[in-house]
């Protein structure tokens, strides 16, 4: 499942956006944005495996190229196809909801004339892994063994394969940790993986409430804030600054499942590698002061407001 860090960075680029979009006339609700920024994850996994099955089914059109050689060789005739068959792929391209997800996010779309496909599969027939696999039965380890290399040692390690991914995923940066430990997960535990809900009911939840919140309390959660801004001016601060410090306020008043200490730290993170260089150690004194501060004054009760999904 996707971690509560990817959907802090998805509530705060929703915030973001939404405030500079202000000002136009576009007409799109903060719930629906938000939605859109988490189905992005789920596009960018389903596009990377619908890629590795593309790259397993690639023997059988190899297979059929070099057979219709004019002057094919011996070796030409007998292309192993056995990845073709491979049991976790059709395992994956069986389940209910990767075909849905197909068919919404059209991940075919990142490689319309199968050049990398060829260049990847062509990478993979190379491999001494390729060449022991394709001499023995199939066998469901040993079939998940083959998919999880050429996704772990043969897409994600190259760059150029990456360059090509960004321009249809700008999430990649964002979510390329997440969604290989997803895969990864996926890999290990071989169970059927829900792809219409890759976030799933408790963390979106989650999403939406600290969207709303931070939307609703906002001015009230300023309040708070700007008596610690000492000699800034909260306009001068980084907007992502201020963000992340409604965010993270809103955490320590709203939230009574997440402990204020890992607030903090989750916000601290998140200011260093979103916000300028200073923030983290800015992010970290105004949250600190402001947990101090709401204890002293007996205002931290996590329990105040409820929204409903």
């Amino acid at each position: 499942m996707i971690s509560r860090r990817n959907i802090r960075v998805k509530v705060m680029q929703s915030l973001y956006i939404l405030q500079t979009m202000e000002n136009t006339s576009t007409q799109v609700t903060p719930k629906a944005f938000l939605a859109r920024k988490l189905d992005e994850s789920r596009g960018l996994l389903v596009a990377l495996f619908y890629f590795v099955t593309k790259v397993c089914r690639y023997a059988e059109t190899d297979a059929m190229f070099r057979a219709n050689k004019n002057l094919p060789t011996t070796a030409d005739l007998n292309v192993n196809t056995k990845i073709a068959g491979n049991l976790w792929m059709w395992q994956l391209l069986e389940n209910p909801s990767f075909k849905a997800a197909l068919e919404n996010d059209k991940p075919e779309r990142i490689d319309n004339d199968d050049e990398w496909v060829r260049k990847i599969y062509q990478e993979l027939v190379q491999t001494d892994i390729y060449q022991a696999y394709i001499t023995t039965p199939h066998t469901k380890k040993e079939d998940t063994d083959i998919v999880k290399f050429i996704f772990t040692d043969l897409l994600l390690p190259n760059e150029d394969f990456v360059s090509h991914l960004e321009e249809f995923f700008p999430n990649w940066e964002d979510d390329a940790e997440m969604v290989n430990q997803l895969a990864l997960n996926y890999f290990q535990k071989g169970k059927p993986m829900d792809f219409t809900n890759i976030v799933g009911e408790e963390k979106r939840l989650y999403a939406h409430q600290l969207l709303e919140v931070v939307q609703s309390k906002g001015d009230y959660l300023l309040e708070l804030i700007k008596p610690k801004l000492n000699n800034w001016d909260a306009d001068r601060i980084a907007s992502i600054d201020l963000l992340l410090l409604q965010m993270g306020l809103a955490e320590f008043l709203y939230f009574e499942t997440i402990p204020t200490k890992v607030t903090i730290n989750e916000y601290i993170d998140l200011a260093k590698e979103y916000s300028t260089v200073q923030s983290g150690q800015f992010i970290n004194g105004l949250l600190d002061n402001l947990h101090k501060e709401l204890l002293k004054e007996n205002k931290i009760h996590k329990v105040d407001f409820k929204l409903k999904a």
